[in-house]
């Protein structure tokens, strides 16, 4: 069955919970690879705004029937029964009996978000507060290091371990390097008493929610001797969705210049947010799966470009460049709304950087892109794009690892007239002004890949499909 992989492609917030919404319409199951409650997707269905962080976005659509936070992700327990909640209270029905953990998932205690904090703290009165990371202070930092190390919890441990608590044993552990660490004062807000109490209260709860991964993905794509787990107790049957065929949608979260490995380190966040990291997190997902017909790689792609928290930025539009990009970013800003969905800080705005968007797509090897917020730019009398960088008066086209490289770049950029026209909520490609249809034309062949959907405002139904 065809298998669709949804990818940010710049520094996130690029509008993958949107494109997933939409595809999440014809898809059996959908699964998140990698990261917490520290990713965000907003979806507006109807007037109403739903926010997404650790749950798939396929659970808004009740003919998803399997949502599966897959092994690569961290799973703060609170949040998942927060996020679930709220869900209900907006009117969606049945999320608690579509949704699945596997059991290999690591739990992000409250003690990771606690020293989450205490790290960030740090820099705030160091000798160099620019060496903050800007972190969510979500604990994923910390527990993807506490996971690495071979310290961590895997919710197995949690639900299945009753005669000898071992996951009790290691988050005492875990409190006391901490504690040996930081400092007991440090530490003072935080019980590890009353975390191992409120994880003995909803572990029957939670063992309905979690189950084996592998199986299930491996029959879902059709792998030879595949076998399928049980029920998961929470009604949902794997066995009857995988027999009727599993169109598979990966929700990526994040974003690739975000990733660990292949982002702006160490301004980054800590899982592999690109391609690499779906097969790792979501093991049983067969790589030659994306060869079935109909199956594709999306690259979800801002038309301009946005930025939270601190590392570089090569495009963004401030003060330090003149005041007149200072108010271009600030429009930016106001009318996309940029406010990160998890910590609700302003985003950083720039101009579309296609050095940054070729190098991503290198990586992730995008088969179709979605541009999204393109309405955003209709007010602007001009629109640039950076087509390379110069760093000491040479100019490259590629995007350097060495961030004193990225802080020397000077932008190289073509610019567009604004087509200064209203786009909100079209959905016809021959309803765009030539000049918007002109820009979205040069990215397309700069980048070289198709551009197939196009967002034009928040709501489900504001997208061009070409």
């Amino acid at each position: 069955m065809p298998v669709t992989l949804v990818l940010g492609s710049q520094w996130g917030d690029e509008g993958k919970g949107k494109l997933v919404d939409i595809l999440a319409s014809s898809a059996s199951l959908v699964a998140r690879a990698a990261g917490g409650n520290n990713a965000g997707h907003t979806i507006v269905v109807n007037g109403v705004t739903y926010d997404f962080h650790i749950l798939p976005s396929g659970l808004i659509n009740p003919s998803c029937k399997v949502n599966l936070i897959g092994t690569g992700c961290v799973v703060h327990i609170p949040s998942f029964f927060k996020e679930l909640s709220a869900l209900e209270e907006k009117g969606l029905q049945g999320v608690r009996e579509r949704i699945l953990i596997s059991d290999r998932a690591q739990i992000c205690f409250d003690l990771h978000t606690v020293v989450d904090g205490i790290s960030e703290d740090r820099y705030k009165t160091g000798v160099n507060p620019k060496d903050m990371i800007g972190t969510t202070r979500k604990g994923i930092g910390p527990c993807y290091s506490d996971k690495v190390a071979r310290k961590g919890v895997p919710f197995w441990m949690l639900v299945n371990d009753a005669e000898s608590p071992r996951w009790e044993k290691r988050l005492r552990e875990l409190y006391d390097g901490y504690r040996s660490t930081y400092g007991e004062a440090a530490l003072a807000s935080y019980s590890v008493d009353a975390e191992i109490e409120r994880l003995r209260s909803v572990r029957d709860e939670l063992k309905q929610y979690v189950i084996k991964q592998t199986p299930l993905l491996a029959s879902a794509v059709g792998i030879a001797g595949a076998s399928l787990p049980s029920t998961n107790g929470t009604g949902v049957n794997p066995t009857d969705s995988a027999s009727a065929g599993m169109n598979i949608l990966i929700e990526g979260a994040n974003a690739l210049l975000l990733d660990i490995d292949h982002g702006t380190y160490p301004y980054v966040t800590s899982s592999n947010t690109g391609l690499g990291g779906v097969f790792t997190g979501l093991a049983g997902l067969s790589p030659t799966a994306l060869a079935a017909p109909g199956s594709s790689i999306v690259g979800v792609v801002k038309a301009y470009t946005t930025r939270v928290g601190s590392g570089p930025f090569p495009t963004e539009l401030d003060a330090a460049i003149s005041p007149k990009d200072a108010e271009y970013g600030e429009r930016l800003q106001r009318v996309g709304r940029e406010f990160g969905v998890t910590t609700g800080r302003k985003r950083r705005c720039g101009w579309f950087d296609l050095v940054l968007v070729k190098y991503s797509a290198q990586i992730n090897t995008y088969t179709v892109i979605n541009l999204t917020k393109l309405d955003v730019l209709d007010d602007l009398e001009e629109i640039r794009v950076a087509t390379a960088y110069k760093v000491d008066g040479v100019e490259v086209q590629d995007f350097p690892a060495d961030l004193d490289e990225l802080e020397r770049a000077e932008m190289v950029y073509k610019t567009f007239p604004g087509w200064q026209q209203k786009t909100t909520g079209v959905s016809k490609w021959g309803d765009l002004p030539k000049k918007a249809q002109e820009y979205v034309e040069y990215i397309e062949q700069q980048v070289g890949i198709r551009v197939k959907w196009i967002g034009t405002g928040p709501r489900r139904e504001d997208m061009i499909v070409r």
